[in-house]
């Protein structure tokens, strides 16, 4: 991985317990901060390769955990994998039938940083609307929903957004996150943003109601 990678004590230690990255830890501090997963949740994760997230996600549910990336993602015991880009509907329309009804859905998807601060933040944000798009087209009500965004121009307008689709809407900065790092999670909780037809309800019935 090179001098950079080995003296990142963070990631010596996701090696040490076997996830696939350091990232690991941010979704592990989510949790414990803001319990967004129950032991029954089923799960959808955008932008999840290399599989870190996955991993976590795995440990923490009995559901259904799907992930989607662009890239391949190595196969993880009992998590179903789709290569595509959840921007698209046909994406969007592959994991209906794989997930009768989604309690979470997170992204720790991030642009191709050109290097260009401006302009990577605001891919950024758009990245997130998408998947805050994606959300609001499969989470059951009362679901929650976390995202890697950037601050900078135009994130108070994008957390707005996340606000009024859901109950709680909070920032949170991970330790594990790299110093100088600019990037950070919103978490939402309580979904509220569309009505639901009798036939999406009814698949949910089996699931644990109520806010977290």
């Amino acid at each position: 991985m090179g001098s950079q990678w080995s003296r990142d004590k963070v990631y010596v230690r996701a090696v040490k317990e076997g996830y696939r990255s350091r990232a690991a830890y941010k979704l592990r501090e989510i949790q414990e901060r803001y319990h967004i997963i129950r032991e029954t949740d089923n799960i959808v994760d955008l932008g999840a390769s290399p599989g870190s997230w996955l991993q976590v996600e795995r440990e923490l549910t009995a559901g259904i955990v799907v992930g989607i990336d662009l890239s391949y993602i190595p196969p993880i015991e009992n998590v179903i994998t789709i290569t595509g880009d959840f921007t698209h509907s046909h994406t969007l329309e592959a994991v209906r039938p794989l997930m009768p009804c989604t309690s979470v859905v997170l992204s720790d998807a991030s642009p191709k940083l050109s290097g260009q601060k401006t302009y990577d933040q605001a891919r950024a944000i758009e990245l997130g609307e998408n998947a805050l798009l994606f959300a609001e087209r499969i989470l059951k009500p009362g679901g929650n929903f976390v995202v890697k965004s950037f601050q900078g121009q135009d994130f108070n307008t994008f957390i707005c957004r996340v606000r009024d689709h859901f109950l709680s809407a909070r920032t949170f900065r991970p330790h594990s996150t790299r110093k100088g790092s600019t990037e950070i999670y919103i978490v939402a909780k309580n979904f509220i943003g569309r009505e639901w037809n009798n036939e999406s309800l009814k698949n949910c019935t089996n699931e644990t109601e109520g806010p977290l």
